[in-house]
């Protein structure tokens, strides 16, 4: 059984091991909703994580039964009690309106993000998944977009974002429904990477983040803002055009090829079986 909080633990956890940091949205009583406390401790944590030399990847995941219920719905209606207003703070430096439009959850690092998945990732909640570099799904994960149903509109990118994963008409109608889909449907779908059983999930996670980190670093997150570079690009050709700028500028040295050598034949050797 998960443990509770109480009013004095923290609503979001933070562990780091291997240069992986995992953060945990611990507000289970409340399937995680985003309170505005939980919303500012997590830009927070994952900010100060993006700043720390120690760590190259992060795992984000829920404290069980759910990975997060969207928005706290009782504290946006005033049917909860909400905390002091939090000294008003500049464009960029919390959970706000981006200068296009979406509201992030998170802040825009240059580490990857991976989604852990652990139970319900629902409205507000499959937004704050969506906003992740990749998901990894427990088998009790279920996703779904509510908005139409509570009656309000999608501001944190769910349009675009659930578009890109699992196409335009299957994005509409998980949308206008509001119905849920399953794990397994959702890996087809391709809003997630990989299902795995509910006690491997973090194992997993943490073991792809692992990878990321034992990468070349410099390679990783230069790669890492190619990608969201070529996802703004206009034309396939404008991609393609991106990637053979990065190609062409990318300073030779800088991976260290002649040092690492013997480590990625290591690694891909062991994932081939020999």
């Amino acid at each position: 059984m998960t443990a509770q909080p109480t009013e004095a633990e923290p609503v979001v956890l933070v562990e780091v091991a291997d240069r992986v940091a995992t953060v945990t949205l611990n507000r289970p009583r409340a399937r995680n909703a985003l309170s505005r406390t939980l919303m500012h401790a997590l830009w927070d944590a994952v900010t100060a994580l993006g700043a720390d030399p120690e760590v190259d990847a992060v795992v984000l995941t829920g404290a069980d039964p759910a990975f997060c219920a969207g928005v706290d719905l009782r504290e946006a209606a005033g049917r909860a009690p909400r905390p002091a207003e939090p000294e008003p703070r500049p464009l960029g430096a919390g959970p706000d309106r981006d200068v296009n439009g979406i509201f992030r959850f998170l802040p825009v690092l240059d580490k990857p993000v991976i989604g852990a998945i652990n139970g319900p990732a629902v409205t507000g909640g499959l937004e704050l998944a969506l906003q992740c570099t990749f998901l990894v799904a427990s088998e009790k994960a279920r996703f779904a977009d509510t908005h139409a149903r509570v009656g309000v509109m999608p501001g944190g990118g769910i349009t675009v974002l659930l578009a890109q994963s699992v196409g335009l008409r299957r994005a509409i109608e998980m949308s206008l429904t509001g119905n849920f889909v399953g794990a397994e449907e959702a890996l087809r779908l391709g809003l997630v990477n990989h299902v795995v059983a509910h006690a491997e999930l973090l194992p997993f996670a943490r073991r792809l983040a692992g990878d990321i980190a034992g990468n070349d670093q410099h390679s990783v997150r230069r790669l890492f803002a190619h990608y969201r570079r070529i996802a703004n690009a206009a034309t396939l050709d404008e991609a393609h055009a991106l990637e053979g700028m990065l190609s062409m500028t990318w300073r030779p040295g800088m991976s260290n090829i002649g040092e690492r050598r013997d480590e990625v034949l290591r690694r891909g050797r062991a994932q081939l079986g020999g």
